[in-house]
């Protein structure tokens, strides 16, 4: 009997840097068209899309001094709805994602409206503690 693959995952740690935040958007799409999804495809952008806004947030809101963040990218094709998990993990626990943030209240305002991508191309999207002291930002994007 044949086993097929159903989960495929990566993981990297990055300096909690604009640089590393762009790092972070270049490896997913060079991850992604590994395998198997170019980075041309709906995907491929979306995912690059919902990891530069999960790192810069990191970077801006989530940076601790000597710490970096970790991102994690899990396609899971077993379940009832086959999907690519983003997570961006960082050391502020206590400074939570706010949707809308400052768009919300100033229309005007030149920040603060990542979320609201996020939430537009993520099927679901969520936040998490990561002990001691962490939180993990997680994103879903269906395969199909």
């Amino acid at each position: 009997m044949k086993s097929q693959i159903s989960t495929l995952r990566f993981s990297q740690l990055f300096s909690p840097t604009p640089r590393g935040a762009r790092l972070a958007r270049l490896l997913t799409s060079h991850q992604l068209s590994a395998w198997g999804w170019p980075p041309s495809c709906a995907l491929s952008e979306s995912a690059s899309l919902v990891v530069a806004e999960l790192a810069a947030n990191a970077v801006t809101h989530g940076r601790t001094r000597g710490r970096g963040f970790r991102l994690t990218l899990t396609v899971d094709t077993a379940g009832a709805e086959p999907s690519l998990r983003i997570e961006v993990t960082d050391a502020q626990g206590d400074r939570l994602p706010q949707p809308g943030g400052a768009a919300a209240s100033d229309p005007a305002a030149e920040s603060g409206r990542g979320l609201l991508l996020v939430e537009a191309l993520a099927s679901r999207w969520g936040c998490e503690p990561w002990p001691p002291s962490g939180k993990t930002v997680w994103a879903c994007l269906p395969l199909s």
